[in-house]
């Protein structure tokens, strides 16, 4: 989608369609006012008949309104003026795709971003229809035999503002809306391609061609012979009974100087998840090609800071292998060596999110980052805890957790700390080595981020446990793109953007 910003009263825009916004009690907002003065109360007749009454969620698309250059006038429900806030807007933005995408507008106006939201202001609002209609413009036909014929017409979605000083900002928020948006949409791609496409081998080929597509993205990739001779035990403990062989994929954007530390984004990238010896049951077992979104979230937030150039450095670690049962597979009780020398006795191999992420964490320390953020599908119990609305967050630095709180708040992508302490890392105890894989049945997300604090001591740290956010089940079974936003806000934060 082309994105685009002008000035300028709505009646005189020449484009497909121009969209304004009605509250309830058929309140017409500013924009609508306007168009209705030009049409002569055309507009304010239509919704006093009852045509439409301002409910969220109602949309009518007129013809040829007297008065108005646009060939289409689009009304969209927003529901109570009083308590009109940012879901009551994203829902405005979806309900104006869905009528824009049934049209035949090749083109359309927007002035819903001048709408009086709550704590908002219009480049917020900008920059969140921009991500939004981005993303709902993502379908996913890569293994269907037949593509959709039914593609929108609409390919340019401009935004109308009030004042010419305010175009610089208001580019600025549409295209940080599209870049976020993009990668979330990388990021479902990868997430819903099936586990015998989507191999460890084939995210590193995605790792190439995003270098390829971006010359500020430099990757290395580690086979396991490279993992083996660095001594990443606990990594290649995963891959053992799969025919799929691990990668480590080292993804390094620079867009500042090359001394100036980097962030460091660390993903799981189990590109399927059978459990291993310690088998799943079989129930939507192949919602488990899922268990990547985190590796995928890191390729979709490298992805946008490169097209939005930040004036950073930042390195991006995927961690990627199959969990499988096999004769040579992991099993129950076994002790293997992480690359930190510390020991762990595997009492579940379906804890495997944190026997890649530990040995990732610590060859993140040769990039000496300034911070590093893990991202995991690592735990059921998160869903219990928090269902599928925020992400869990754990870490060791009070400071980063706070601004990966706030990049949620500002990006409606939110997360929700929870805490670590001894008396939860004393539940990872082993009799027979430093450490165990799994601390029970009891506070199973805590004590999967016990076990990694365990590996970054040195690091000023932070988790985010996406097990359930980052793909929905259903009928609308699919990845979400989710922590896109979050990350890629707490990047631009850091940039100063």
């Amino acid at each position: 989608m082309e994105f685009a910003i002008k000035t300028g009263n709505p009646e005189n825009q020449r484009f497909g369609c121009v969209v304004v916004g009605v509250f309830e009690k058929r309140r017409l907002s500013l924009q609508a006012e306007q168009l209705d003065r030009a049409a002569d109360g055309y507009l304010g007749d239509i919704v006093k008949q009852g045509d439409m009454d301002g409910r969220p969620g109602q949309q009518l698309m007129l013809l040829r309104v007297p008065g108005v250059n646009a060939a289409r006038v689009l009304l969209i429900g927003l529901g109570k003026e009083r308590e009109f806030d940012e879901r009551g807007y994203r829902q405005a933005v979806q309900t104006m795709y869905g009528a824009l995408a049934g049209s035949g507008a090749r083109d359309a106006i927007c002035y819903l971003p001048l709408l009086p939201v709550k704590g908002r202001d219009p480049a917020w609002c900008i920059r969140d229809a921009a991500q939004a209609v981005e993303t709902l413009e993502y379908r996913f036909e890569t293994c269907k035999s037949k593509k959709d014929p039914n593609r929108p017409a609409l390919r340019k979605l401009v935004f109308g503002v009030t004042e010419r000083g305010g175009i610089r900002q208001a580019e600025a928020a549409a295209a940080q809306g599209r870049a976020i948006g993009a990668g979330m949409n990388l990021a479902r791609e990868l997430g819903n391609l099936p586990g015998n496409i989507c191999t460890p081998s084939y995210l590193a080929e995605q790792a190439h061609s995003l270098g390829e597509r971006h010359s500020s993205i430099s990757v290395e990739v580690l086979d396991e012979p490279a993992m083996e001779e660095l001594g990443m035990g606990a990594l290649l403990s995963v891959s053992r009974g799969s025919r799929e062989p691990a990668r480590l994929i080292v993804m390094q954007y620079r867009g500042a100087e090359p001394d100036e530390r980097p962030y460091a984004l660390v993903g799981k990238g189990i590109t399927f998840d059978t459990g291993g010896i310690s088998i799943k049951p079989g129930a939507a077992m192949d919602e488990m090609k899922f268990d990547m979104c985190g590796a995928a979230s890191v390729f979709g937030t490298l992805q946008a800071v490169a097209e939005l150039e930040l004036p950073i450095n930042v390195v991006g670690l995927v961690a990627a292998a199959e969990n499988m049962p096999d004769g040579k597979a992991t099993k129950p009780g076994d002790i293997v060596t992480s690359m930190s020398g510390q020991t762990i006795e595997i009492l579940n191999t379906d804890a495997e999110g944190r026997l890649v992420l530990c040995d990732a964490l610590t060859y993140a320390e040769r990039f000496k980052p300034r911070s590093v953020v893990d991202i995991a599908t690592l735990t059921g119990a998160c869903i219990i805890a928090l269902g599928h609305e925020m992400h869990g967050l754990m870490g060791n630095n009070g400071g980063l957790i706070n601004e990966l709180r706030n990049a949620g708040k500002a990006t409606l992508d939110r997360a929700w700390e929870l805490p670590l302490g001894p008396e939860y890392d004393e539940l990872l105890k082993s009799n027979f080595a430093d450490m165990a894989n799994i601390g029970g049945r009891s506070a199973g997300t805590i004590t999967a981020g016990c076990f990694l604090a365990r590996f970054t001591r040195k690091q000023r740290w932070a988790h985010l446990d996406i097990a359930g956010t980052a793909w929905k089940s259903g009928g609308e079974k699919g990845a979400t793109g989710r922590p896109v936003p979050l990350l890629t806000q707490y990047l631009l934060d850091r940039a100063g953007g």
